[in-house]
Formats: C-alpha cells, sequence, structure tokens
C-alpha cells in the first residue's frame, strides 16, 4: 500500500499489511486469474475475487505469526509455524471466498458438484503456491535483515572510530598544553630570576594571553586566522622578553585566515621555533610566518634564523611530533610537515593540508 494508506492503519496491521507484500499478491492473482481464464465459465471478476481474498488471507495469516506470540517454544522456529498457518488458512479462505461469491444462489455451492471441484481446484493451487510465496518472502526478509544489520555494525563501528579520534585528539592536546604553558612560565622566571623590570609587564601580558589561549586549547577545531591571532600574542610577549633578540613578521592571506586548522598547529611551529633557533643564540634572530591558500591545498610556513639545525639538534621534539600525529589524526594522509635546514644557518617548518572551512 502506499505509505499514506500504510499509516493509516492499526499498529502492527500496517506490517502485515506491507505495500511490497501486498503488490506481490496482487501480481500472483492476476497471473494466475490469466492462466485459469480460458477454462473458467463465470465471470473474470468471480474469479479474480476469489484469488485475491484467499491471497489477502494468506497473506494476513502469515504476518499475523509473524511477531505473535512473542515467544515460542525452543524445537518450533518462527518460519515453520507461518508456513503452517498459512497451510492452515488457505482451505478456510477458499471456503469464505466461495461463501461470498456464491451468496444466495441455490443450490448452495457445496452441493454442487462443479463447485465443489473449483473449490478443491483453489486449495490445491493455494497450498501449492502459497508455502513456496512464503518461503521466498522470509529468504528476503533474512536477506534484508542481514544487510540491515550489516549498515548497523558499519555504522556502530564509525560512530566508535570517530569517538576513538577525538579521544585520541584529546589526549595529544591535553599533552601539548602543559607542554607549551610550562616553557611560557620559564620564560617569564628567567625574567623573574634576573630582576628585569620587564617581569611585571611580560606577566601582565602572558596573562591577558592565557585568558585567550586558553579556552581554545579545548576546541576540537579553529580557524587560521584565530592561530594567527594567538601567534601574534605570543611572539609580543617574547619580543617583550628579548627586544633585542627577536623580530618577526606574519602574513597570512586573506581567504586562507577563515580555512579549519587544528588548535595550536601555528603556534607549535613559532613555539619551537623560539625555543630552539631563537633563545640558545646570542644574537637572536628572525621569525617569518607564511601561509596561503593554492587551490585546495593551505601551505604554511615558519621560517626562523637563529642557531637553527645541527648534527645534534633534536629534529622532532615533543611538540612537533605531537603536532605531526595530530595532522595524521585529522587530515588521514592529506598533510604532511617538513623540517628543513636553512643556509646560512636557521631552520624552516612547513605544514601543507587541505583546505576546508570550519564547520558550521
Amino acid at each position: 500500500m502506499p505509505a499514506d494508506v500504510t499509516k493509516s492503519l492499526p499498529r502492527g496491521l500496517d506490517r502485515v499489511l506491507k505495500w511490497r507484500r501486498v503488490k506481490i499478491v496482487l501480481v500472483t492473482c492476476l497471473l494466475l486469474s490469466l492462466l485459469l481464464l480460458p477454462g473458467w465459465q463465470a465471470s473474470y471478476a468471480v474469479l479474480l475475487g476469489r484469488l485475491l481474498m484467499i491471497g489477502l488471507a494468506g497473506l494476513l495469516a502469515f504476518g499475523l505469526f509473524e511477531r505473535w506470540p512473542a515467544r515460542l517454544p525452543r524445537l518450533l522456529a518462527r518460519w515453520a509455524l507461518q508456513v503452517i498457518a498459512l497451510a492452515f488458512a488457505i482451505p478456510f479462505a477458499v471456503f469464505f471466498a466461495y461463501s461470498i461469491t456464491t451468496m444466495g444462489l441455490d443450490p448452495p455451492w457445496y452441493v454442487d458438484k462443479e463447485r465443489v471441484g473449483g473449490f478443491a481446484m483453489f486449495t490445491i493451487i493455494g497450498l501449492l503456491l502459497a508455502p513456496w510465496i512464503a518461503m521466498s518472502a522470509l529468504l528476503r526478509q533474512r536477506d534484508e535483515a542481514v544487510r540491515d544489520q550489516a549498515v548497523s555494525f558499519e555504522r556502530e563501528r564509525s560512530e566508535l572510530e570517530r569517538k576513538a579520534l577525538d579521544a585520541r585528539l584529546r589526549l595529544l592536546q591535553s599533552q601539548v598544553e602543559p607542554h607549551f604553558l610550562f616553557n611560557t612560565l620559564a620564560n617569564v622566571r628567567e625574567l623573574v630570576d634576573s630582576g628585569s623590570p620587564q617581569a611585571s609587564t611580560v606577566l601582565d601580558s602572558l596573562i591577558a594571553y592565557l585568558r585567550a589561549a586558553v579556552p581554545r586549547l579545548h576546541d576540537p577545531s579553529t580557524t587560521l586566522g584565530q592561530e594567527l591571532q594567538l601567534v601574534r600574542a605570543y611572539l609580543e610577549l617574547m619580543h617583550m622578553r628579548m627586544p633585542d633578540r627577536l623580530k618577526f613578521t606574519l602574513q597570512i592571506d586573506e581567504p586562507a585566515l577563515a580555512l579549519e586548522c587544528p588548535p595550536i598547529t601555528l603556534l607549535t611551529l613559532v613555539e619551537n621555533a623560539v625555543r630552539h633557533g631563537i633563545d640558545p643564540s646570542e644574537e637572536g634572530g628572525r621569525i617569518d610566518v607564511r601561509g596561503q591558500l593554492v587551490g585546495t591545498r593551505c601551505p604554511l610556513q615558519v621560517r626562523a634564523t637563529g642557531v637553527g639545525l645541527t648534527s645534534g639538534s633534536p629534529g622532532l621534539g615533543t611538540g612537533l611530533s605531537t603536532l605531526r600525529e595530530r595532522l595524521q589524526l585529522v587530515f588521514g594522509g592529506d598533510a604532511q610537515l617538513r623540517l628543513d635546514p636553512v643556509e646560512p644557518h636557521g631552520a624552516l617548518a612547513e605544514i601543507e593540508f587541505p583546505a576546508r572551512r570550519v564547520p558550521a
């Protein structure tokens, strides 16, 4: 039945009289009526009407025992009960069909040899065809249940993988947070220990920076524009600590500012450049941050002079190795992180990942 019709049926009956099942009964009765028509002496309407009544009665019996009773004996399978019920229902359905279509005739059909022969023919045809149709319906139903279960398992597996990914990202993020915060606090401690008059100013800047930065550390995703704000605040904070030894420029193209970027990705590169490049150098150095949108890709560069990469350099330290894993989890194999030396001294950190907008 069409959807608007089945919705109006009583609860449970709509499951029995599914349009696909009714359609199979209608098509079967139509084909069978055309096969019986050449030898049929009464009207075609009577023939088709009897077949439809028998078919729909069998459908009701089949569907009734599909869900009732709720629990069966262990040795009795549900499908066997349905087939048995269908076999019992056919003779009664034929009797009912003949009684309806011969109502008012004299003598009654059950004393007319021709009609009794017709009754026997319909009963035999029903008993032969109905169980086979029922078994084919059960097989289709089983296949659908297997497909639905497979889809359900796949959906559950995807959901579990997504939750595992989120948990892994949060774990990595929790490892990055203390790494970054402790490094920044260590810089403030150096100013305090040296008695620098800038210590109080730097500490005030740090507090203001952390008020803006810490809530974002827990965000699952952020934009490159928000990352740029954190990087600028961090570099200004570091510049106050070593005004004569740190210079920097930030240049991110406007179209790239709205792109998705894992939290503190760019900040990790810059903080690593300050810690391993600028801080150890007596002359200090310069940090240049570049980013742009190139087709469907977003390359980012953090170029830093200073000590640079040497044979004893740690290369991908805790921050960068964790960043690489976070990029892998967010973008799969579609993101890259490289760290190369720059002549005559310095290092170039490059990230390239797919350009995509932050989900609304």
